[in-house]
């Protein structure tokens, strides 16, 4: 082990004297087009922790129960899982680069090796060459082991530009499970909505379809009993049709919705059924008060958004690595090991310690790949930057289109509900002046014609609002939390511009 120690004291100094050779980097953070506040009310109230529990604030265990059955049978979430995975492999590999490889040997071998004699003789002469002619033939057994060293010192920061770039890859690909989880919720969520708001529109459909069949049978009768023409019976008939063609289009809707249900819960549908029925009454959303905040703050708090920053801080790691391949390397390497040698009763043990060679590779002629692989990470650093800003407008768009959806949809509400009481009132009515004869057919039909419509149209605002909860949701980050910034931290360990301006960080 004395070898072993000489062989890092000889290589530590040299490897900690070079260590500030390392090269200028672009910046790892830039600045992002946030806005200065949201021109929409925020309905959960500006609190992330909120938004983080929304779906347990519904009070409906069942979604909660279908949102977890879908995360466990998603395939989108299981390949981010896989590549969580694999980027840390990449990450270990990438920092183990950094330190001393160390690989033990052991080789053994065993043969013969003798020469042979010429002349005569007699007597003891005689017996004294047989003797070593016998040990000049004697099997001959070599036993050999050592650990063998190689250390590539980073002269000009090549391998930590890689282990940085390999620790932002992974971080991203971190957030992306997570923004995988967020898409998985969003989407369950959205088809849970519409599987129940197909079946309130069904119930609708089926007192629409059921009115209009009781319409048709006394308009039957009255039309045999002389009371009533013909036309007019022919008419409810014709009405009850296109209710009954309805209703069964409805079904058909519903049971398709259902089945989209069963694909991303995993649910068996006998299963899934028995569990909606049990859960079918219909629950209002939560109304919370809006108030307005500051975007960065929220934004930071999107899975995607932190994702495509840190590939702008991977994609500056990897200029800088690339850049360091166009100046010399330098390597050492050293071994220490034990030989044993045997033969006929002869046994020599022989120690070994070598510290070299130093190998200096200095790049003189390469057509210019190391240049053009420099000037492609450079380009790859530029489309980075392009494509975080560009998420950040996205991001901001998709928060102020579920914030304008959700307060519409609010507005609407009231005069969704007031037109269909009213709406129910006057057909109510109708059909009171129908049964004594004060009205016509024509009348009734069309009343119900219109109750009908505004019922469908509370139904669709139903689901609207609903799928902007999810679309606030989805566009908030889903009550995700960001971690603290390896990007900064990456920085600050290597040498970057001390005048960039970095995004606004998490709350």
């Amino acid at each position: 082990m004395r070898q072993l120690r000489l062989i890092a004291s000889l290589c530590i100094p040299l490897s900690v004297g070079l260590a500030g050779c390392g090269l200028m980097r672009p910046p790892a953070s830039v600045q992002a087009p946030f806005p200065a506040q949201w021109n929409a009310p925020l309905p959960h109230g500006g609190s992330l922790a909120s938004l983080a529990d929304w779906w347990r604030q519904l009070d409906d265990p069942l979604l909660v129960e279908l949102i977890a059955a879908a995360e466990t049978a998603s395939p989108n979430l299981a390949s981010a899982a896989a590549r969580v995975a694999e980027a840390r492999s990449t990450r270990v590999q990438a920092g183990a680069a950094l330190l001393p490889s160390l690989d033990g040997t052991g080789t053994a071998s065993r043969g013969v090796s003798g020469s042979s004699f010429s002349g005569g003789g007699t007597g003891s002469s005689s017996s004294s060459s047989s003797s070593a002619a016998a040990a000049a033939t004697a099997p001959l057994t070599t036993l050999q082991a050592g650990l063998q060293s190689k250390w590539e010192i980073d002269l000009f920061g090549r391998l930590r530009a890689d282990r940085d770039s390999a620790q932002q890859k992974l971080d991203s690909a971190t957030a992306k499970w997570h923004d995988a989880r967020v898409a998985v919720a969003a989407e369950t969520a959205n088809a849970y909505f519409a599987e129940r708001a197909c079946r309130q529109q069904l119930r609708v459909s089926e007192s629409d379809a059921k009115s209009r069949s009781e319409t048709a049978r006394l308009t039957d009768l009255s039309a045999r009993a002389g009371f009533t023409a013909p036309a007019d019976a022919a008419l409810a008939r014709a009405s009850a049709s296109d209710a009954s063609g309805r209703l069964t289009q409805q079904r058909a809707q519903c049971a398709i919705q259902r089945k989209a249900l069963v694909a991303l819960s995993g649910i068996d549908e006998p299963t899934l059924a028995q569990k909606l029925a049990v859960s079918h009454t219909q629950r209002a959303l939560v109304v919370m008060g809006g108030i307005e905040s500051v975007p960065a703050q929220a934004l930071s708090q999107r899975p995607d958004v932190y994702a495509a920053e840190l590939a702008v801080a991977s994609a500056s790691a990897d200029v800088g690595s690339a850049e360091a391949e166009r100046y010399p390397k330098l390597s050492i390497s050293g071994s220490i090991g034990r030989m044993q040698i045997r033969t006929s009763g002869f046994r020599e043990s022989l120690d070994t310690w070598t510290v070299g060679p130093v190998s200096l590779t200095v790049p003189l002629l390469d057509g210019g790949a190391r240049k053009a692989n420099t000037d492609a990470a450079k380009a790859r650093y530029t489309e980075a930057v392009s494509l975080y800003r560009a998420n950040v407008r996205q991001a901001v768009r998709e928060v102020e289109e579920a914030l304008v959806n959700l307060d519409a949809t609010e507005a609407r509400t009231t005069d969704a509900d007031s037109a269909v009481k009213n709406y129910q009132a006057s057909f109510d009515a109708t059909q009171a002046r129908y049964s004594s004869g004060l009205a016509s057919l024509f009348e009734l039909e069309d009343s119900r014609r219109t109750l009908f419509t505004a019922q469908t149209a509370r139904v669709t605002l139903q689901r609207e609002r609903a799928e902007a909860w999810v679309s606030l949701y989805r566009s908030m980050g889903g009550g995700w939390n960001r971690p603290e910034s390896s990007a900064s931290a990456s920085a600050s360990s290597s040498m970057t511009s001390s005048s960039t301006s970095t995004v606004a960080t998490s709350p």
